[in-house]
């Protein structure tokens, strides 16, 4: 049941990572704190379509 998924900067919209996750275990949108290379900076990732 693992799903492929975005992870989107909040600040700068921009799809930086890809990744997977395992929906019975995590139902809910992810937030993970990763590092921007257009921001220049860590900020909240947020899981998109």
């Amino acid at each position: 049941m693992r799903v492929a998924l975005n992870l989107a900067c909040t600040e700068c919209k921009n799809r930086n990572y890809s990744t997977m996750k395992n929906k019975k275990n995590n139902p809910d949108r992810i937030e993970l704190k990763k590092y921007c290379k257009f921001c220049k900076t860590h900020t909240t990732h947020k899981e998109t379509k």
